[in-house]
């Protein structure tokens, strides 16, 4: 029989295997509290009660797919070569060779969900499908494919959702519970679980723009708001110092609609809104990344042939904003966000020399250009961690993190494929985000990479009076209000 080995349990993980392993559940966790020994240990109750039966757990990448797969081997008695891992890399008939034989299954979503579409598997003897970070099991995503089929396919179906953070509406999270067939709630919050969280201390740093970054920030606002009163000729009527970047995308899908219906006016106001959210999107770019990467967004604007980049490359405003872009890339201004983070960074270091630290950016110019910066530095060993679209491979993303864990880089940079469920092995001390991102989502993943086994510091950097002030206030508020909403959600499933 299948057992647990080097770990004992807490008493919050039994309670919570308790409910996963007879109902479908939603699990949400304050990151580094346990959420894959959850899944072990639901997954023994599992084969305990379905001895011929195995389990399938779904991650989203390569890294966290091996993470898993190695705790599986170290915490269970489960046979190593029938804990396997099943990924679009793998020849398909060694995949469906490798199911047949496993008791322990770990998989990317998208390569089940073709697996299952061309019948290489079938999941009817699989007595539990653990879906990690589902907060990804949205519309008709894969990780919400593969579960829809299970539940058709399965003798004995059963479904553990694992996440920090599902969303900050109760819209979101109900989305994610009819996707996953979700019969009750599980929540520990950091207050709950207080003895088992190492402490995270945040600092916010404020940045100011400087005189020449304003003044090229100013052409980009005039065309913007130059451009807002031709939302006027649309019926638009909302004041225009209160239109949003949502306001702009929601009108955006409308007139999509619109479109399609043969509508007139809607051809309009796709120009319309695309030559807005361009503007926005520089001025965005300028405020929170800086020259470099707003130059890039230009060069890459100077090859489009749109009616609505054509548009914005004939505005006289943009005309000057382009030609003092080039001037200030000249002068090698920088955003003052990066020295500061050097001299974060240089401080850590010198502090303790043996640190590790995480930086979060959301675009891949602006890494390039903190690795060119970082390189500058004494003792400092920068690597960067991105997604398989932008260039590195998923076996270079896994000797990155080892890389990192064994200390011969001190300094990861990292875009949004760094923020979920990575585990550090040797803990990370300080994280630094170079951008605020309004996302509760991502900055609950992000926070999560410190703090795991020891005290961990987080350093967010803005841009004083500019929108990363609000993204900041938006992104806590969603999270205290997911809270709250799973709270009532798991003593309404309990009453019920």
């Amino acid at each position: 029989m299948y057992e647990i080995k080097n770990f004992t349990a807490r008493k919050y993980q039994d309670e919570i295997t308790e409910t996963s392993k007879n109902n479908n559940t939603l699990t949400v966790l304050p990151t580094g509290t346990g959420k894959t020994s959850i899944a072990i240990l639901t997954a023994i109750e599992r084969l305990k009660q379905h001895p011929h039966s195995n389990i399938l757990i779904l991650t989203p990448t390569k890294p966290l797919s091996a993470q898993i797969l190695k705790e599986f081997k170290e915490k269970t008695n489960i046979p190593e070569d029938q804990i396997v891992l099943l990924t679009g890399e793998t020849n398909p008939k060694r995949r469906q060779e490798l199911w047949e034989s496993a008791i322990i299954a770990v998989a990317t979503p998208q390569t089940i969900q073709k697996d299952l579409e061309n019948e290489r598997i079938s999941t009817s003897v699989t007595s539990l499908l653990v879906v990690d970070e589902c907060h990804r099991s949205r519309m008709n995503f894969a990780n919400t494919i593969v579960a829809q089929k299970y539940m058709k396919q399965s003798k004995f179906p059963r479904i553990m959702a694992l996440t920090a953070s599902p969303g900050g509406t109760k819209e979101k999270i109900d989305e994610i519970k009819n996707n996953l067939s979700i019969e009750a709630v599980e929540i520990r919050t950091e207050e709950d679980i207080k003895e088992f969280i190492q402490e995270k201390k945040i600092t916010w740093l404020e940045v100011e723009l400087p005189e020449e970054l304003k003044k090229l920030l100013k052409f980009i606002k005039i065309a913007y708001e130059y451009k807002l009163h031709d939302l006027r000729k649309l019926g638009f009527t909302k004041p225009i110092n209160l239109i949003s970047k949502g306001d702009l995308i929601s009108l955006q899908k409308k007139f999509a609609i619109l479109a399609r219906k043969r509508d007139p006016s809607a051809f309009y106001g796709l120009y319309i809104t695309a030559v807005l959210i361009k503007l926005d999107y520089a001025a965005e770019l300028l405020e929170t990344q800086g020259i470099f990467s707003l130059n890039e967004y230009w060069k890459k604007l100077d090859k489009e042939t749109t009616k609505a980049a054509n548009t914005i490359k004939k505005m006289p405003e943009i005309t000057a904003a382009i030609s003092l872009t080039n001037e200030l890339i000249q002068k090698n201004t920088k955003h003052p966000k990066i020295y500061m983070l050097k001299g974060v960074i240089r401080k850590e270091i010198e502090r303790n020399p043996e640190a590790k630290i995480i930086v979060f950016a959301n675009y891949r110019n602006t890494i390039e250009e903190i690795l060119k910066e970082l390189s500058k530095l004494k003792n400092i060993r920068a690597s960067k961690l991105i997604g398989q679209k932008l260039g590195l491979k998923q076996k270079d993303q896994i000797e990155t993190i080892r890389k990192f864990e064994r200390g011969e880089n001190n300094v990861l940079v990292c875009t949004q494929v760094g923020e979920e469920g990575i585990d550090i092995q040797s803990g990370a001390e300080l994280a630094i985000f170079y951008d605020i991102v309004a996302s509760e989502i991502r900055t609950i993943q992000r926070k999560g990479r410190v703090g795991r086994t020891r005290t961990g510091r987080i350093v967010f950097l803005v841009t004083n009076k500019t929108r990363e002030q609000g993204y900041k206030w938006s992104a806590y508020n969603k999270e205290k209000k997911m809270k709250q909403t799973l709270l009532n959600m798991k003593n309404k499933l309990k009453q019920d």
